[in-house]
């Protein structure tokens, strides 16, 4: 089975003719939608995934369109929970997906974080997490969740992605890291519940944007207790905290080279799977789409290019 997640970078229909602008997520035009629905399209059937978490999806009309694109029949799961410029996350998969979890909520534990210097707080994620059964075969369930959490990328007052004044940089890249640490608090919770204390019996994948490398520590806040990651001395040595554990499998792509953005310039591994160690025997190997991705600017992260997605799909298989 392959499964894998992808960014698709703003996957939503054009706006209706005579619609006046909108700081919504909507494509350029009708032609620039269908070459784009074209461009994923390829790059799934040829590397055809049995399950895919999507992020940057626009509506369930727009993830059909593409779902209608591909080879062979697909089911649709779509979080309820867009951010302000419309975009969420979801499934593709060859297989039923039931939904059991579409969170924003912090946990209760958690206080509101401040994200903007007139005092706003916010106790919710931006885009939804979602969380779902699937049954990659007869005999076997799996607790799958996809996410998309807060962009490095900052946005000053204004709606400007730039600025010279470098205390309000300094204070927006503290916003932006407060709310990513407060949504990878959210997920781990969603983690916390599929495991159900033993991700030995239950086999468990995170996936999803986490906009941020693997050693960083948000990324980090995802696999519970510290230690035995893959790479580290002590991964083929079972301890106690095995059960409540995810291991990312990102140092395994990057032996290989993989990446999946490249931010100006310099490219990145931000796209991450996570699974409990019921799945790490069934682990045999993981990759990174062959898309050639255009450099993404931090003061223009919009900028037209020719390219399906600003990211690369990551993906795993795994023999059930």
């Amino acid at each position: 089975m392959v499964i894998g997640t992808w960014n698709l970078e703003n996957l939503c229909r054009p706006l209706p003719p005579g619609a006046p602008p909108s700081n919504r997520c909507a494509a350029r035009d009708d032609a620039a939608y269908q070459a784009k629905l074209a461009g994923l399209a390829a790059t799934i059937d040829r590397l055809s995934p049995d399950l895919l978490g999507v992020q940057e999806v626009g509506s369930h009309e727009a993830l059909t369109d593409l779902a209608d694109r591909l080879d062979g029949a697909w089911h649709i799961a779509l979080s309820t929970h867009p951010d302000r410029r419309g975009i969420r996350t979801g499934f593709l998969s060859r297989r039923p997906l039931v939904v059991v979890e579409d969170r924003t909520a912090f946990p209760d534990h958690l206080p509101p974080v401040r994200v903007e210097d007139d005092g706003t707080m916010i106790k919710r994620m931006g885009r939804g997490g979602l969380a779902v059964r699937w049954s990659p075969a007869p005999g076997h369930t799996v607790g799958v969740a996809v996410c998309h959490l807060k962009s490095k990328l900052l946005t000053f007052p204004g709606n400007r992605h730039s600025t010279d004044d470098e205390h309000l940089r300094a204070r927006y890249a503290a916003y932006a890291l407060y709310r990513r640490a407060a949504e990878a608090v959210t997920m781990r919770f969603v983690a916390d519940q599929l495991l159900q204390g033993d991700g030995r019996s239950h086999p468990v994948i995170v996936m999803g944007d986490l906009n941020d490398e693997f050693k960083a520590a948000t990324t980090q806040i995802l696999y519970g207790p510290p230690g035995s990651q893959i790479g580290t001395g002590g991964f083929q040595d079972p301890d106690l905290a095995d059960p409540r554990r995810l291991w990312n499998l990102a140092p395994r792509i990057l032996e290989q080279g993989g990446f999946s953005r490249v931010f100006e310039g310099q490219p990145e591994l931000i796209d991450h799977i996570l699974v409990s160690q019921a799945l790490l025997p069934r682990l045999e190997r993981v990759f990174t789409g062959p898309e050639q991705l255009p450099t993404v600017d931090g003061a223009h992260p919009a900028a037209p290019h020719d390219s399906p997605s600003d990211h690369a799909p990551v993906l795993a298989v795994l023999d059930f």
